[in-house]
């Protein structure tokens, strides 16, 4: 089996129409072309359906991804979308929970390789429940279109059960870091060596990625998409100067981040470290977060999800050091990725007491339902308070 994917299909990147090869290229086997679509093969009627998305850059590759994946493993089914059945989507659904053979469809663990490297796998593991329901709905979604737009004659996802699930409203998440986890990780990055004109830079660098994402909840995207003229001062109705961080998040909404004087201290020894004010000019295009070499230059996704997690891994490694009191706090770290700094955020937020009404509005949910995905240490605080308060009396 030919392992190499980097050569057979260049779904749809932002100003790039390469001409489809491989497997790909097969035209419909039907023969009523579509009057609404120029497209004559699979690539380029997805590739149509996701222009539609290209303003929503998370949207967008989150999209794609699914799209490749459906196409990669129909050519090796040797079909194309208009041979697909209910059949072939239920045997599908299979593969998402184990795409085998393995070596064939999953990256190595810890391995980032580029889209167009020989060894870049579609698959990072096995796709858990959640993962395959919404890739389900991406492709539902995707195959209405497709028949909308008269290319194909039928969904053949119509006819499949898919369980209807809503995480927000029936769960609390798990995927945060409580306190004491938290203070672990800082420790981690207040002792990074400092030695060199060099590791300083890094320290600086880990601090301010680590204040920045925790104090505000930003998602990743929106941290890479925006820069230091982003910081608006603000007078209260008292005269005080506030500060806020102005961003465009998922959907296109914008909002206004409240940024603590805390924050601003962090964001001032920051840019000191980088030879510039400490606050930063209202036009200003320095990046929020910077990388070491060129100066000045954003730093992309795919880093700032490597060093959280390389901090991450430096704590559980630290703390599984200590002794065996330490592992189950180490294993649980160890698990943390980018997005739990959001979580945390957002967690640690209602711990304190900050109206949920606030909290959601600082992390950009639309709906109440998402922020209460953060109660669930109210719920152990209205627990304790039922158990010393609402006694029977016998």
């Amino acid at each position: 089996m030919d392992n190499d994917f980097s050569q057979t299909l260049v779904l749809y990147e932002p100003n790039v129409a390469p001409s489809p090869t491989g497997p790909y290229s097969a035209t419909k086997q039907f023969s009523t072309p579509s009057p609404l679509l120029q497209a004559t093969n699979d690539v380029q009627a997805i590739k149509a359906w996701l222009a539609q998305y290209i303003d929503s850059p998370n949207t967008f590759s989150s999209y794609r991804k699914e799209c490749e994946r459906l196409l990669l493993w129909s050519a090796q089914q040797q079909k194309n979308l208009a041979q697909l059945c209910h059949e072939d989507l239920l045997f599908y659904c299979r593969f998402l929970q184990s795409p085998q053979p393995t070596e064939h469809w999953v990256m190595p663990k810890g391995a980032r390789y580029s889209r167009h490297d020989p060894r870049w796998r579609p698959f990072a593991g096995p796709l858990g429940q959640s993962s395959i329901h919404q890739a389900l709905g991406i492709l539902n979604s995707l195959f209405n279109w497709l028949v909308m737009a008269q290319y194909l004659p039928a969904n053949p996802m119509a006819l499949l059960r898919r369980r209807r699930t809503n995480p927000a409203e029936n769960s609390t998440t798990t995927r945060y870091l409580p306190r004491e986890h938290w203070q672990a990780v800082l420790h981690t990055i207040h002792t990074l060596p400092k030695n060199t004109p060099r590791q300083m830079a890094r320290y600086q660098r880990y601090r301010w990625l680590f204040s920045l994402l925790y104090g505000t909840g930003l998602r990743v995207s929106e941290m890479c998409q925006h820069v230091m003229g982003d910081f608006k001062a603000r007078s209260s109705p008292h005269g005080q100067q506030r500060w806020w961080l102005e961003i465009t998040g998922k959907g296109g909404k914008i909002r206004r981040i409240p940024i603590t004087a805390e924050l601003m201290q962090e964001l001032a020894r920051y840019r000191q470290a980088h030879q510039l004010p400490p606050v930063p000019s209202p036009d200003e295009d320095t990046p929020l977060v910077m990388a070491l070499l060129p100066p000045h230059q954003a730093i992309t996704r795919a880093q700032v999800h490597y060093l959280v997690k390389n901090i991450f891994r430096r704590t559980a490694q630290r703390l599984v050091s200590k002794g065996p009191k330490e592992q189950a706090l180490a294993h649980h770290i160890s698990q943390a990725s980018t997005h739990w700094l959001r979580h945390t955020a957002g967690t640690h937020m209602v711990e304190k007491n900050i109206d949920i009404l606030h909290v959601r509005d600082t992390l950009g949910h639309q709906s109440l339902t998402t922020t209460n995905r953060y109660l669930h240490t109210a719920d152990e605080e209205r627990h304790q308070h039922t158990e010393d308060k609402h006694h029977l009396g016998w």
